[in-house]
């Protein structure tokens, strides 16, 4: 049986910057991450269009938190502790040059992923954090000196402290559930409308930069750019409502009556959309049929139930030595380098 003090299951953003955080806290103590695939931080390598969408500048925590449409009173607190100025200086300290677009979203200055990537292991190995890839783990059992961990192959493994960063792996859901936790149900967030009867399918790739939209019969709504489809709506907007109201969107089966108020401000149409508007369209209403779901855009909402953690240290209420990261909680944000935000707080704090 093979003796750590902490073991970090999930090799994403939040379980590989706990680990980091971890070992910096205790160089001299054996620091192991479990990944089950042969590859460590694969959604980092693709969001952002493989650009890798780090953080955003709202540096006030009361503001960040909302672009959080579950764990915004959470996070509070975590985000006075280590926010976005925080995760810059963390990189900048690594030698990474990070540059700000307009719309407030952080990416490296190399607009690479593998910047951030090569960062982040190249840590891991300077601090000597323990990886294991390709591990099929088979059980975990809470033991009254830590937790040890059944591998498939036959090996156990033991630790003091647990932490899972698995996020919305059905498999994370089901090991916090044996240790004790309630789970949310996991939904998808952060999805385009379909509107297939939607009159403006041949306008595909035009884009308004300022429109209203409302689920008609809810109070759900964002105001932003939105990107005319072939197959319906996306954009900005529409992702930011998506995220707000996936409960509910997912109750209805994804049908809905969308609202948009093309022109709730004074910025100008593009030439093609206005004449469309005035020569086929009597009303602003289009019939949400369905979703699409983008796989670099990929979020889910639903997770480990909130009030069950400390947000102080990231551990169980209910199980001592557990601690969790990242998206296997039930919080979620929107687009805009928001959830990476919360894998580096709640991977820092739960490392701390």
């Amino acid at each position: 049986m093979s003796n750590c003090y902490l073991i970090v299951i999930g090799g994403g953003a939040a379980g590989i910057f706990a680990a980091l955080r971890a070992k910096k806290c205790n160089p001299d103590a054996r620091v192991l991450l479990l990944e089950k695939t042969a590859v460590l931080l694969a959604k980092v390598r693709i969001s952002g269009g493989g650009r890798c969408n780090v953080t955003h500048s709202c540096f006030d925590p009361k503001e960040l938190t909302s672009h959080y449409p579950r764990g915004n009173k959470e996070l509070l607190g975590p985000f006075h502790r280590f926010g976005p100025k925080d995760t810059i200086e963390w990189f900048q300290g690594k030698g990474i040059t990070l540059k700000t677009e307009k719309d407030g979203r952080i990416f490296p200055a190399t607009d690479s992923s593998e910047t951030i990537i090569q960062c982040l292991l190249g840590e891991a190995k300077r601090l000597n954090v323990e990886i294991g890839l390709r591990q099929k783990i088979q059980t975990i059992e809470k033991t009254e000196e830590g937790f040890c961990i059944h591998l498939k192959e036959g090996e156990s493994l033991h630790c003091k402290k647990l932490l899972l960063a698995t996020g919305s792996s059905s498999q994370g859901y089901e090991w916090a559930k044996q240790l004790g936790h309630t789970i949310q149900k996991p939904l998808p967030s952060l999805f385009t409308f379909n509107v297939p009867t939607s009159p403006l399918k041949e306008l595909s790739g035009i884009s308004a930069t300022d429109c209203e939209l409302h689920l008609k019969g809810t109070s759900f709504r964002q105001r932003g750019p939105v990107l005319i489809t072939h197959f319906g709506f996306s954009g900005p907007a529409v992702i930011k409502l998506s995220a707000w109201a996936a409960p509910y969107l997912f109750e209805k089966g994804y049908k809905a009556d969308l609202i948009i108020n093309w022109m709730p401000g004074s910025t100008p149409l593009p030439k093609r959309l206005m004449k469309k508007l005035k020569q086929d369209l009597h009303a602003d209403c289009f019939r949400i049929e369905g979703k699409t779901t983008h796989r670099e855009e990929f979020v889910t909402c639903g997770g480990v139930t909130l009030n069950e953690i400390n947000f102080k240290t990231m551990e169980s209420k209910i199980c001592p030595g557990l601690y969790f990261a990242g998206e296997i909680l039930n919080i979620d944000g929107v687009t805009g380098g928001f959830n990476f935000q919360n894998a580096w707080t709640t991977g820092f704090l739960a490392g701390s």
